[in-house]
């Protein structure tokens, strides 16, 4: 990186920190749209929070439902987190400098994982934040993506923990975002968001570490 961050920030107007509260707020409400709630709850007014882990997220989804709508679950957890990144580099983009918009891609990320592990919409309780931060380290870099997906893909198809995955997947962000842009600001926020992931999983760290854990399997649980 050519400037710090903080080199950056003390450049700009003060209108840009409005534009990072709209940013903020506008991730922050794109991460509420929750694809297992509304589907669940909406479609087949069955909210997969009363089921298996209780957990707002695909894998639970796909264990208790299945079927076609595990794709709805998919476009909605990453098209969400698409557009929240997309939309924190733009105006952050305005300011002029290249490291304000890396600065915004990690800020929309940071406020849309909190949407949909925190969603206002529905009391509070949301999803683990593994398919929106998956495609969050895609948008990032590709470096990135190769790590946090790469190590994931390995831990799950091996051991078929698909939590071991994902608590690899957020610990690891952190440390590759630190490779890939050593500035002070942006390893704060990427230690953030790993560990809103890793803090997510703690029930399934408890679980992995005494073998009680769930195994991921492509056929999904009837319901009785």
């Amino acid at each position: 990186m050519e400037e710090s961050v903080i080199w950056c920030l003390s450049q700009v107007e003060p209108t840009f920190f409005l534009w990072a509260l709209v940013v903020a707020v506008a991730a922050y409400f794109l991460g509420c749209f929750n694809g297992a709630v509304i589907v669940s709850k909406y479609i087949l007014r069955d909210d997969v929070r009363g089921h298996g882990s209780g957990n707002a997220g695909l894998t639970n989804f796909y264990r208790t439902f299945g079927g076609a709508l595990t794709f709805v679950v998919i476009l909605t957890d990453v098209l969400k987190a698409v557009i929240a990144i997309l939309l924190g580099r733009y105006l952050f983009s305005f300011a002029g400098f290249w490291e304000l918009e890396l600065l915004g891609k990690y800020w929309a990320a940071l406020f849309c994982l909190l949407g949909h592990m925190f969603p206002c919409m529905f009391h509070f309780k949301g999803g683990k934040g593994i398919l929106s931060g998956g495609t969050i380290a895609i948008m990032m870099d590709w470096r990135i993506a190769m790590v946090v997906w790469g190590g994931f893909l390995i831990l799950a198809i091996v051991t078929k923990y698909v939590s071991l995955g994902s608590v690899w997947a957020g610990g690891s962000f952190p440390f590759i975002s630190w490779y890939c842009y050593p500035d002070p600001v942006i390893v704060v926020l990427a230690f953030v968001v790993g560990g809103l992931v890793v803090w997510q999983h703690r029930g399934n760290i408890h679980r992995l570490l005494h073998g009680t854990e769930n195994k991921f399997s492509f056929h999904h649980k009837k319901q009785e």
